[in-house]
């Protein structure tokens, strides 16, 4: 079995990479950014079986990476490794089209077990992860971090929501980071989704 594997750190890289050939039925290929495992695969379209691209890696800007590659290359299941091990993360992953959502911190066993049921053309997560109970709550937010939240969804600029709340840029700009860091949001678009279903 061909497996891509995209990460940009190189230690836990070659650790993973080690995990994977240990029983001599996976050859593994790496690379170290999305736009190395785009040529990869636009050199060889057929060659690989799986990719196992990680979530933080340069060029991913959260999960459009991933879907980036989907569309690109459609027929070639896609898992997505991370560190950041959250329910909603994993929900997200799994909504944007990966076959699975692999823990970095899984076992040569696990790691090996996830990939065979990928083969099989499921989907796979984690049982414990995907049963906790973490969606993000708006309730969580203060009145003033709601209003800027309002303000992201409706497309204004820290600029505009500042004007509106008659704040100082400065001030939304602390508002946007500190509702990120609440909801568990890595920018503002994410922010808005992640929150989108408890504001209505």
């Amino acid at each position: 079995m061909n497996i891509l594997l995209a990460d940009d750190h190189a230690l836990v890289r070659e650790a993973l990479a080690s995990l994977l050939r240990i029983d001599g039925a996976y050859e593994i290929s790496e690379v170290e950014t999305l736009g190395g495992a785009l040529t990869t695969l636009e050199a060889e379209p057929d060659k690989f079986d799986l990719v196992l691209l990680d979530y933080d890696m340069p060029g991913m800007n959260g999960l459009e990476g991933l879907v980036r590659m989907r569309t690109a290359f459609p027929h070639v299941p896609v898992a997505m490794l991370t560190g950041s091990v959250s329910a909603t993360l994993a929900k997200q992953a799994l909504s944007a089209g990966a076959a699975g959502f692999l823990p970095k911190t899984f076992s040569a066993r696990g790691l090996a077990a996830a990939i065979a049921f990928i083969r099989t053309g499921s989907v796979f997560a984690p049982c414990d992860l995907m049963m906790e109970n973490t969606a993000p709550s708006a309730s969580k937010l203060t009145k003033r971090e709601a209003d800027v939240l309002t303000g992201l969804r409706q497309g204004k600029s820290n600029k505009e929501i500042a004007r509106d709340l008659d704040l100082q840029e400065v001030t939304i700009k602390l508002h946007v980071k500190t509702l990120c860091r609440k909801l568990g949001a890595k920018n503002r678009t994410q922010a808005v989704l992640l929150a989108g279903e408890d504001l209505g």
